[in-house]
């Protein structure tokens, strides 16, 4: 619920703060004092186009702000998280900033967006309805989800079975259309990949094979070279004949230290060192030995691991740089080549489905539009008695719900995601539905009904979004409505009806009307009044909540011009007396 907007530099409003509640809020005043410049505060909260003529004469920037409280609206609060911005203690601050030079900026919960951000995360907050033609209510596709919530649950749950059923048909058909448009690319896929299975199995690699053998084949290349290579150092370290070497020389070294042990203590520790090395050295020239004999040159063997690489190789070069590569991308082509020779299987299921389904959202299609129909009536029938009270007598609401039909030539002609074929007709079909839901309005005896943005004039529009939403009060998810000179064109006992419906729409909701009408200012919960003030050079507009004995003289000066008029003062006593009943907050 919007607990208050904040104006400033706006048109004739220099600074001025709105503090809003639930209930019924009327905003008044005289012509020209600025009471449109709240609807277009508003316009600017919700996204709406920014006009650089609005800023205030002599001011860099207007800015609006509107602080929210989240209790409640919880698909609000996750859309603020997700634009980045903050919910702090049950709050948000949507801002609008528009510069002189006509450049806007848009802040959600403290977070810089763009505006198309701004608009996604606060149309759901606010519907609406003035003199010009965006209404809420004159998009198809919130007219049908109006006539779907006034259904009710009956209606919700059919819509959810058709929305899941076609959810599934959807994935089916176009799952199907891949694959039998693909066919022969599969096919071909599916060679490929047997040919280079058939040619991985012939060579049977191991894992790490490629690895194992290159460092073979590096040995054997070089047999001859670390063969002498281990003999001159075997001779280096225990020399057979009888040259000086390694081991006779740590001996001796030994030896010597050893000789003088007992008349120095260190002498005695290098002696043991040398004595450990001894051992080491002489175990070591025994490895080496070792390893000079097992070196032999084995031409045959080089042959084969080199034959046995230039396998391998040849397979890295298409399958893989390495030979565990190669045999993961045998595994995967095994897994993908048995979805490959099931092709035609798979066509033969998916078209099974897709009759299944078809079949099946069809039945719920026309479940659905069969509800519709009949709320159509009840919903049609409930707003054209709003009209009535609301001055428009002879006024005619019809709700039409149609389907598209498509001839049967054509029908049998489409690809697989052409027509539903429902009882004998052959329909187009949406996600929502099989059906387009259209209001329209007979405004005068005679008259053809027509589309309501077509049919009727700026005052009986706004008549008829009143009608509309009283009779979806309580069914609406919009927390905020807000009407502009909804009264337009109306006076007397229509008047006073006008106000009456808005008292019992905020019952459910949070209403705020800009009214010019004191019949209608009756009936508000929080009267504020729009006040011009004039230095001689500047005029600007400021906000102010009205008391009781302030609310009778605003409704005075709105009966008769004057504030002072004991006859219009009883006469403004009056209305609030007959209105007190009705008062959304009592």
């Amino acid at each position: 619920m919007l607990e208050e907007i904040r104006i400033g530099s706006l048109g004739v409003i220099e600074s001025s703060t709105l503090e809003l509640g639930p209930g019924l809020t009327v905003i008044t005043g005289e012509t020209g004092a600025g009471k449109t410049m709240i609807v277009t505060a508003l316009g600017l909260l919700l996204g709406g186009r920014s006009d650089s003529g609005a800023v205030r004469t002599g001011a860099r920037s207007a800015r609006v702000e509107g602080v929210v409280r989240v209790d409640g609206l919880p698909d609000f609060a996750r859309a603020v998280e997700d634009a980045g911005g903050e919910v702090e203690d049950g709050i948000v601050v949507l801002a609008r900033n528009v510069s002189a030079e006509g450049r806007s900026r848009a802040f959600v919960g403290g977070a810089s967006v763009p505006v198309s951000a701004l608009a996604e995360v606060a149309e759901p907050l606010v519907a609406v309805h003035g003199q010009s033609d965006q209404h809420r209510l004159l998009r198809p596709r919130a007219q049908r989800e109006a006539l779907d919530r006034f259904g009710g649950e009956h209606t919700a749950a059919l819509a959810a079975t058709y929305a899941s059923l076609f959810h599934d048909l959807d994935a089916t058909e176009r799952e199907l259309e891949e694959v039998v448009a693909t066919a022969r690319d599969r096919a071909r896929e599916a060679d490929l990949l047997r040919f280079g299975l058939t040619e991985i199995e012939a060579v049977s690699p191991e894992p790490g094979e490629d690895a194992t053998l290159a460092a073979e084949e590096t040995r054997l290349g070089f047999a001859d070279t670390l063969r002498t290579a281990a003999e001159q150092a075997r001779e280096a370290l225990s020399s057979e004949q009888g040259d000086p070497d390694t081991l006779a020389t740590a001996s001796a070294a030994r030896t010597l230290l050893d000789g003088v042990r007992e008349h120095d203590p260190e002498a005695g520790e290098l002696a043991d060192r040398l004595a450990e090395i001894t051992y080491l050295l002489s175990d070591l020239a025994a490895d080496v030995a070792s390893y000079a004999a097992r070196i032999d040159t084995d031409p045959a063997r080089l042959a084969g691991v080199s034959e046995r690489r230039a396998a391998l190789t040849a397979l890295t070069r298409k399958y893989g740089d390495t030979i565990d590569e190669v045999l993961a991308w045998s595994e995967q082509s095994a897994t993908r080549l048995l979805d490959l020779d099931n092709t035609d299987g798979r066509i033969e299921e998916l078209r099974s489905e897709q009759q299944r389904l078809r079949g099946e959202l069809a039945e719920a299609g026309a479940a659905l539009s069969t509800a519709r129909t009949a709320s159509a009536v009840r919903l049609a029938e409930e707003v054209t008695a709003e009209l009535t009270l609301l001055a428009m007598p002879h006024a005619r609401l019809e709700i039409s719900v149609v389907q598209h039909e498509v001839d049967r030539a054509s029908a049998e002609a489409a690809t697989s995601r052409g027509p539903l074929k429902v009882g004998k007709r052959w329909l187009k079909y949406a996600p929502s539905g099989l059906d387009e839901v259209e209001l329209l309005l007979a405004a005068n005896t005679g008259s053809e009904p027509r589309p309501l943005n077509k049919g009727a004039s700026g005052g009986e529009l706004s008549r008829v979004m009143l009608a509309l939403e009283v009779a979806l009060a309580g069914t609406s998810p919009v927390p905020t409505f807000v009407f502009d000179e909804v009264d337009a064109g109306v006076g007397g006992t229509a008047a006073v009806e006008v106000g009456r419906r808005l008292a019992q729409l905020a019952q459910n909701a949070q209403v705020l009307v800009v009214t010019h009408l004191p019949q209608v200012a009756a009936y508000a919960d929080r009267h504020v009044v729009v006040e011009k003030s004039h230095d001689g050079t500047v005029t600007s507009s400021g906000l102010t909540v009205l008391d009781d004995d302030q609310r009778e003289r605003e409704l005075s000066r709105m009966l008769a011009g004057l504030t002072d008029s004991d006859t219009a003062l009883a006469h403004a006593r009056e209305l609030l007396e007959v209105a007190q009943p009705a008062r959304a907050l009592g």
